[in-house]
């Protein structure tokens, strides 16, 4: 039989295609009519019994050496999936590749499905942010809008509006650290409130203001309600400005109550109340977290670890394999020949196991035994090695993402 595929003849014993049956190849013996072969192929000439095939010769080349020596590998100079296509049309299985062929073609599938994924969550949330979609003047103040607070690049007010977001939330950070002092601490507890305090929450409650301005904005533009409050940011907002408002609340609760003549009960409600008001407070850090929305660093680093999570998790179990295995150990080094009790107990020794595994090694629990040294140095070498092999592929993960939302910036800024 005579297949030409792309231009480049093939002369093949019908024998060979016999052992094949399932494949298009295979059922072009079974045909008996002309209308049956065209259903095959793509042309058909019957003076010299040439089948036409307009496919890719050089994955049909690869085909031909499965055929004829049963080996089947991807090609180097072609796109795993384009070959994959091509073994779907000739109707030969993916199981015959070859164990390394398949593994690459399994990576590039999950890369297409993680890049699909992801483009179809921006398309969905640049088609629904926008509210309105007819021409009137108030659909074009809502884009007028939308560009603002969702696309710095989009002009002027974009990058006014970033710059000013940006700006308080370093306010917040610096008011967090100043409102940690001792003398603000010490006025806090004895249920004062001088000038440096009262500026404080003056700057607090600015910030916060602009803050929740700023999620009005965004909650105004967007179409779907519900899509916009599942979304990882703006979840991140909700939970950096509720405590605030709930601190208030409290606040004004635990005011009355105090005013109240309470025995020992109020005194420990007054104490709980502080530790709540005290919790809330440091929520704020949350606020860093907004960085997110103008960094293109911090969005790489969201992406990257949704998309390593399987490696993530595959370094916590080495983690808590390895702790498992020294911890014992040490310990039984110390316990029978340390010259200090230091290990007094295996789930005290998991710690030590946990920071000289990942090389911090703060010294307040140090083996003092010569065997208790060598676990120590085997612990040490097997956490410099184990937290390496994971590392390679999240670095890769992490530069494709990069470059994939560098590419998505570079776009949306030159629409």
């Amino acid at each position: 039989v005579i297949i030409n595929v792309g231009g480049i003849k093939y002369k093949v014993p019908w024998t060979t295609l016999e052992n094949c049956p399932l494949t298009r190849l295979g059922k072009l013996k079974s045909c008996n009519n002309y209308d049956e072969i065209m259903d095959i192929c793509d042309d058909y000439d019957v003076s010299c019994n040439e089948f036409f095939f307009d496919r890719n010769p050089s994955a049909f080349r690869t085909i031909m050496t499965f055929l004829t020596a049963g080996k089947l590998r991807l090609l180097r100079e072609m796109c795993a999936l384009s070959f994959q296509e091509e073994l779907v049309y000739w109707g030969i299985e993916e199981d015959h590749l070859e164990r390394c062929c398949k593994k690459r073609l399994r990576q590039k599938e999950e890369e297409v499905a993680e890049a699909r994924l992801y483009e179809g969550e921006m398309l969905f949330s640049e088609t629904t942010q926008c509210a309105f979609q007819d021409n009137s003047r108030l659909s074009l103040c809502m884009r007028k809008l939308r560009d603002m607070v969702e696309n710095p690049h989009s002009g002027i007010p974009g990058k006014i509006f970033a710059c000013i977001s940006v700006s308080f939330v370093a306010i917040t950070a610096v008011s967090l650290c100043i409102s940690t002092m001792p003398d603000v601490r010490e006025e806090e507890d004895r249920g004062e409130c001088s000038r440096k305090c009262y500026d404080i929450f003056v700057l607090e409650t600015v910030c916060v203001a602009w803050f929740s301005f700023e999620f009005l904005l965004r909650s105004i533009q967007a179409e779907n309600k519900c899509a916009f409050l599942k979304t990882p940011l703006n979840i991140i907002d909700i939970l950096a400005i509720l405590p605030f408002y709930i601190s208030l609340i409290v606040d004004v609760v635990s005011t009355k109550n105090s005013n109240k003549p309470s025995g020992g009960a109020g005194n420990k409600y007054l104490e709980r109340v502080g530790l709540v008001l005290r919790f809330l407070r440091a929520l704020r850090i949350l606020y860093v977290m907004r960085l997110a929305r103008h960094s293109l660093g911090l969005q790489t680093l969201g992406l990257t670890v949704r998309r390593c999570t399987r490696e993530f998790g595959l370094l916590l179990l080495f983690l808590c394999v390895a702790m498992a295995l020294f911890s014992p150990l040490v310990y039984l080094a110390e316990s029978e020949l340390g010259a200090k009790q230091e290990f007094t107990s295996v789930p005290s020794s998991y710690w030590w196991a946990v920071i000289s595994m990942t090389t911090v090694g703060y010294g307040d629990m140090v083996p003092r035994s010569i065997p208790g040294q060598v676990v120590a140095l085997s612990s040490i070498l097997s956490g410099i090695l184990l937290m390496a092999f994971p590392v390679t592929s999240i670095f890769h993960t992490f530069s494709r993402s990069y470059s994939e939302l560098k590419e998505q910036q570079q776009r949306a800024a030159s629409r």
